[in-house]
């Protein structure tokens, strides 16, 4: 199984990239529109499609299933999931394979993931020793283990937000802290979404990478 992407370029110089992953029963493109609202000078996008069709969202993707009537309250081992173990490695032989084919290394790199994409990214994207990484709406389905290269970390949540609850967002805040990430964790009056303040927070990041 092979990972499809969507390309966005706003710019034909770009020598950064930013990878956004969206979330569950969502798609590449329904997370690619949004660069259209963000030009973002110096870098290129990529938006992939997860490897699993959504049960019932038609057209919808999903990095793995929950199981029935999960909430978020309980913990839930997902490493028991086999869909999950293969998004895992799926996502990160096509990391690499993009690493070789744009010529953009992981240091000149940003994940964005929402929601499940946030998931994700907290897993196998910090794991890389990308110039930052941002979760929008996101939590933690398993341990992260920050590179010692990480650059910064944006979260992003909302304190409505009906799906991923604020114990989730402050669990997964808690422990990067607690592994000395460089960290700016932000609360926002919205639900489970990528509102216009989120995406300014989102082009400001990066345009801070750009900088550096």
């Amino acid at each position: 199984m092979v990972l499809r992407a969507i390309a966005k370029t706003t710019d034909k110089a770009a020598d950064k990239l930013l990878i956004g992953l969206h979330g569950w029963g969502a798609n590449a493109a329904d997370l690619a529109t949004l660069a259209d609202y963000m030009p973002l000078k110096g870098f290129r996008m990529l938006f992939p499609d997860a490897p699993f069709p959504h049960p019932a969202a038609p057209g919808g993707r999903m990095w793995y299933g929950f199981p029935t009537g999960y909430d978020f309250q309980a913990d839930y081992d997902f490493a028991q999931q086999a869909d999950w173990q293969e998004s895992r490695q799926l996502l990160r032989q096509w990391l690499t394979q993009v690493a070789a084919e744009t010529g953009i290394p992981p240091e000149r790199t940003a994940i964005a993931g929402f929601s499940q994409g946030g998931a994700m990214t907290l897993d196998v994207g910090l794991q890389l020793p990308l110039a930052g990484a941002l979760i929008l709406s996101g939590y933690m389905h398993s341990a992260p283990q920050p590179h010692a290269e990480l650059g910064p970390v944006l979260m992003v949540h909302g304190r409505q937000d009906p799906v991923v609850p604020m114990l989730r967002a402050h669990q997964s805040r808690d422990v990067l802290k607690e592994q000395s990430v460089n960290l700016t964790y932000q609360e926002y009056d919205m639900g489970h979404e990528i509102s216009p303040l989120v995406l300014r927070e989102v082009r400001l990041f990066c345009e801070r990478l750009a900088i550096a």
